[in-house]
């Protein structure tokens, strides 16, 4: 009996083993078959994440590059417009040389005044004893000369006031935009708060805005009439931030350390060069002082100099090399900074 029961356990055992043995065999494909569908959408899921991510990339790039062309673009068409408004800055006409050293004086009044310094002079030459020849030459150094110097020392004048107000009037906007004002706001803080010459050069801005203009088109038209690079530097920073955004307070307050740089470099240029302005002054007042010391210790041996035609050709040709010295003197002094 023992035996039989055995046997019947036994027999159910392996029947039960065939059976899972067949089930298995059934299964084992579909098994396969769902493991290799799991990693090919596990393979399709990476695929589509790792696409993303390069599209995203990809994306950025083409906004960078966009970003890119566009401030390329505008530095390129400020670039162009800059280099037109130099040729007028450098040699502009009399009519915007007078509004640039802040005079308002007509041109009609301006020629009158030319041709009154200029019979003025030629009288002075005449009742001084100069020669004939010089009469003429005098009334066309005062009618052409002597009042276009005037205008040119009157800008240049303006202009140097004008840069050493400007860093601190940047700095004003600063700190107005970064306690929550607008740039218009410090703008005309500027205008109305500011040492002349800035506040009329603030004041043109706001008035520019009143009859329709933007702010970046009114401030890069203030090099019109401030003939300064530093004025350029001004518009060209509210043109690029208007156009391709960014922190307005940081661009202002960097071209403000520009400028103070700047300032500080051409001070020291000046500096160095002081010993070769001396230099320049004393070689250049010699002749005058040994002509004056040889006419106070013997008159008659230099007066031939100034009696005689060979003596006033050889003054002629005396002060003509002589100023192209003085020129080249200049020129080897000056540095653009």
């Amino acid at each position: 009996m023992f035996g039989i029961e055995t046997t019947l356990l036994a027999f159910i055992a392996l029947a039960g083993i065939s059976a899972g043995a067949v089930a298995y065999a059934f299964m084992f494909t579909r098994i396969a078959n769902e493991s290799n569908t799991e990693k090919r959408l596990e393979t399709v899921k990476r695929a589509d994440t790792d696409r993303l991510a390069v599209s995203a990339s990809r994306d950025r790039v083409q906004e960078a590059a966009k970003r890119r062309k566009t401030v390329q673009d505008s530095l390129n068409d400020l670039e162009k417009r800059q280099k037109d408004k130099d040729r007028n800055i450098k040699k502009p006409p009399i009519k915007v040389q007078i509004r640039q050293a802040g005079m308002t004086v007509t041109m009609e009044r301006f020629y009158i005044y030319s041709a009154v310094c200029g019979v003025v002079l030629a009288a002075l030459a005449w009742y001084g004893g100069a020669p004939l020849y010089i009469v003429p030459g005098a009334f066309l150094a005062g009618t052409l000369g002597l009042p276009r110097w005037f205008v040119g020392f009157r800008r240049a004048r303006r202009v140097k006031a004008f840069l050493n107000e400007f860093p601190n009037a940047l700095d004003i906007i600063v700190r107005a935009v970064k306690s929550g004002l607008p740039l218009n706001d410090g703008i005309r803080l500027i205008a109305s708060e500011a040492p002349e010459p800035v506040r009329t050069e603030f004041r043109r801005i706001v008035e520019s805005q009143q009859v329709g203009l933007s702010i970046p088109e009114a401030a890069m038209r203030m090099i019109e009439t401030m003939p300064c690079t530093e004025a350029g530097f001004f518009g060209i920073v509210i043109q690029i931030q208007q156009q391709a955004g960014g922190n307005l307070s940081e661009a202002l307050g960097n071209l403000s350390r520009v400028l103070r740089d700047r300032k500080k470099m051409k001070a020291k240029v000046q500096a160095l060069s002081m010993e070769a302005k001396a230099s320049a002054v004393i070689i250049g007042a010699l002749p005058f002082i040994v002509a004056i010391l040889v006419y106070l210790s013997s008159p008659n041996y230099i007066m031939p100099l100034f009696l005689t035609p060979t003596g006033h050709m050889i003054l002629a040709f005396s002060a003509v090399w002589m100023s192209i010295g003085v020129f080249v003197m200049k020129k080897m002094m000056n540095f653009d900074v």
